[in-house]
């Protein structure tokens, strides 16, 4: 990876390579060079910001404050890049610096690994309301399933700023411009969301489509698992598969097929283009979402609303206008089954047999292209319409880390 990083950035000139607007591809590869081109390694899909889970930064916004983000990459590679979002800003997002680094232990990153990021050229830029900048190529080499920090400097006032609410990861707060700091010393305040950061890539050379997005509601999100451990599913798909190939998350927690929120993001149908199918160098999606479709008409609230009671028949129409979307890209789409939800605070037996419906509809319809049996990898063999309690992290429906481990070897990995 060394000597691969050292052709790279001898072929570059290291200097100032230009970056790349979303929804417009390098005829050339990455930083138009022939032969390359980028994977996606992490994500996170952004929306606006929330205090249901208590006080979030996100909802004031930054000012004159250095945010540190830590991360774990699945795929590795010879440099890398990142994607900042201002999707629910209500201004443009001046974001005055920003650097990454390989990390060294909480806040602290490894000391000779900085690197100062680029814009089209410049250490800042500014991202429209609604809108994404993609960074500048950084001659970093970072190895599969390793963590990397991000972090950015925000001089100025940003308003409410689009982020990530359930990170089950800690990021740190600064005041002043800490962007190169080596130690952690001045980030004295944490958070467990992430902001503004919407993706990592890394260079690729192969030429065939690799990376599996793995898309849905909190149980993809990680919701349950141990903060700061990476032990949410997609993280253990990504182990399984040894970091050969990129695996995100596009999980949102409290997000829902066919409803939009204003705290758990826009409905899947509405957000699948960009939080999956745009995806640099994506094969293959895992659906995991509708569960909170079900449920969410028992919790009348600012955040579930609008609410309806939906059919199973509603639930395979919004699958069916993604698998659409897909095929409509040449991407794979896997089928995932809804896992059991006996005894959590939203479960009613009419929307058991919704479950049982939607679920008897995913394993035999044959519309998607495979399907990965979730319910039946983890339901209590002595009450199947339950988490087994090994597998339930305390709510009844949301797994714990033994629990997202038994869905990643659910995964027939020849499906992907």
């Amino acid at each position: 990876m060394r000597k691969l990083a050292t052709t790279l950035v001898a072929a570059l000139g290291i200097a100032l390579v230009p970056g790349v607007a979303v929804g417009s591809a390098p005829a050339q590869g990455a930083a138009g060079v022939p032969g390359l081109g980028w994977n996606a390694t992490w994500a996170a899909s952004p929306h606006a910001p929330t205090e249901f889970l208590g006080p979030n930064w996100g909802v004031d916004g930054f000012d004159n404050h250095t945010v540190r983000q830590v991360v774990r990459i699945s795929d590795g590679g010879a440099a890398v890049r990142i994607r900042l979002s201002n999707a629910h800003g209500t201004s443009p997002l001046v974001v005055t610096g920003a650097t990454v680094a390989r990390t060294a232990q909480g806040a602290a990153v490894r000391p000779d690994t900085v690197r100062h990021l680029s814009f089209r050229g410049h250490r800042s830029v500014t991202v429209p309301v609604g809108g994404e900048v993609v960074g500048d190529l950084a001659p970093l080499p970072v190895a599969a399933l390793s963590q990397v920090t991000v972090t950015l400097y925000l001089a100025g006032r940003t308003g409410p700023a689009t982020g990530h609410a359930f990170a089950s990861a800690t990021s740190w707060r600064a005041s002043g411009d800490h962007r190169a700091d080596v130690t952690a010393d001045a980030f004295t305040e944490t958070s467990q969301s992430w902001f503004y950061l919407a993706a990592v890539d890394v260079v690729d050379f192969t030429p065939r489509r690799e990376v599996v997005v793995a898309f849905g509601d909190s149980i993809t999100d990680g919701v349950g698992s141990t903060v700061d451990a990476d032990n949410r599913y997609p993280d253990e798909l990504a182990e399984r598969l040894g970091g050969r190939r990129g695996v995100v998350n596009a999980g949102i927690g409290g997000n829902r097929v066919l409803n939009d929120s204003a705290c758990f993001g826009e409905k899947a149908t509405t957000r699948f283009e960009r939080d999956a199918l745009a995806q640099p160098d994506v094969r293959t999606v895992i659906l995991l979402e509708g569960i909170n479709d079900i449920g969410f008409s028992q919790f009348p609230m600012e955040c579930t609303s609008p609410n309806p009671e939906v059919t199973a028949d509603q639930v395979i129409a919004g699958y069916r206008e993604l698998i659409g979307q897909a095929r409509a890209e040449g991407v794979r789409i896997v089928g995932a089954t809804l896992l059991p939800f006996k005894g959590a605070a939203y479960y009613t037996e009419a929307g058991e047999t919704v479950r049982d419906q939607v679920n008897a509809w995913i394993r035999t319809s044959g519309e998607f292209d495979a399907v990965v049996d979730f319910d039946r990898a983890t339901a209590d063999p002595a009450d199947p319409d339950a988490l087994r309690p090994a597998y339930d992290s305390g709510d009844r429906l949301h797994p714990n880390d033994a629990g997202y481990r038994a869905m990643a070897e659910a995964v027939d990995l020849s499906v992907l």
